[in-house]
């Protein structure tokens, strides 16, 4: 699919990789409507929607038929993170709410995104090769490599990993793609918080490039997946050949 002229919803485009993919989008020609809680990015239309919420996606992808003509692709970078031992060293069991709200967000956020706008561009006109849509998400290197006290992120992720097939062979007979990214740490504000040493430490253990991902880097692999027709159903691992440890 070409990008210029094409319209994109890009959750969790305020910032980070969403807001990176927005630009890039924007950039490269395309119609963008940002869909985040908070805008922190003068980038395309913005929409303030909660992923979870089924009227505020709707409102998300109703804008950009509406302000655009037609949507034709999805971008689903909203998502929040969250550490938790499932035994406490006091004894505490992890919180049940914390593990609801992790996977409610990430996962069920993400299908959500999934459902709603595939409706949208299965009205679509198809394109070449009967394409009338393409859609990409965002796992983690924690789907495969959950490190302790990831138990949440890491099912939410797997979750967003595990579905990426079932999906795009379904969607497949409306002509809509499907594809996941599963980046490594990247260097985004949700990382800014970490420590320095434990910084370093990460940025040590990726065997090349020795430093966290460049959120232009996922951008870029967006637009790729976007322009490449033949990339559907896959998931990509975009972390410099990192392979997590148990801490």
């Amino acid at each position: 699919m070409q990008v210029a002229g094409r319209t994109f919803l890009v959750t969790g485009g305020g910032s980070g990789l969403g807001a990176a993919t927005a630009r890039l989008l924007a950039d490269s020609g395309a119609n963008v409507v940002v869909a985040d809680l908070g805008r922190r990015e003068e980038i395309g239309l913005y929409v303030e929607t909660d992923v979870r919420d089924e009227a505020g996606v709707q409102r998300a992808v109703d804008a950009a038929v509406r302000e655009h003509g037609a949507l034709h692709g999805a971008v689903n970078c909203a998502g929040i993170g969250g550490a938790s031992l499932v035994v406490g060293k006091d004894g505490t069991p992890h919180p049940l709410d914390a593990f609801r709200n992790v996977i409610d967000v990430n996962l069920v956020g993400t299908f959500n995104v999934i459902r709603l706008a595939a409706a949208a561009m299965a009205a679509n006109d198809p394109g070449e090769d009967g394409e009338r849509g393409v859609i990409v998400n965002t796992a983690s290197n924690a789907a495969f490599d959950g490190q302790v006290g990831q138990a949440a992120y890491s099912a939410s992720k797997g979750g967003i990993v595990s579905l990426t097939l079932p999906v795009a062979r379904e969607l497949g007979r409306h002509g809509i793609r499907v594809m996941t990214i599963a980046p490594g740490p990247q260097d985004t504000p949700m990382l800014a918080m970490l420590r320095e040493d434990i910084r370093e430490s990460l940025e040590a253990q990726v065997p090349f490039p020795h430093r966290l991902g460049r959120p232009e880097e996922f951008a870029a692999l967006v637009k790729h997946i976007v322009e490449n027709r033949y990339l559907n159903g896959e998931v990509i691992r975009l972390d410099g050949a990192l392979r997590m440890g148990p801490r």
